[in-house]
């Protein structure tokens, strides 16, 4: 452990390298050291990324939609099945 606590930062680099470190204590594993994989893009910012979509910075087209209450309330329906 104490190898691990001094070249921390070298063991890092390593694991990021895509090496896998195995921590042992009295010649037993109790640990194992593993890089995350970089995440990949995904929705929005894929396309985005691609160029198949861009943003200036404002509100996405459509944000000013409201929508008119029709019918009865969720709420109401539900407090009417309760009871």
């Amino acid at each position: 452990m104490q190898e691990f606590k001094s070249h921390l930062s070298r063991y890092v680099r390593e694991v990021q390298s895509g090496r896998q470190i195995e921590l042992t204590s009295h010649r037993k594993v109790v640990a194992r050291l593993i890089g995350v994989p970089a995440a990949e893009s995904t929705g929005l910012s894929c396309l985005l990324a691609a160029g198949t979509a861009s943003w200036q910075g404002g509100k996405p087209a459509g944000a000013e939609l409201r929508l008119q209450a029709q019918g009865v309330p969720v709420s109401a329906m539900v407090l009417e099945d309760r009871g």
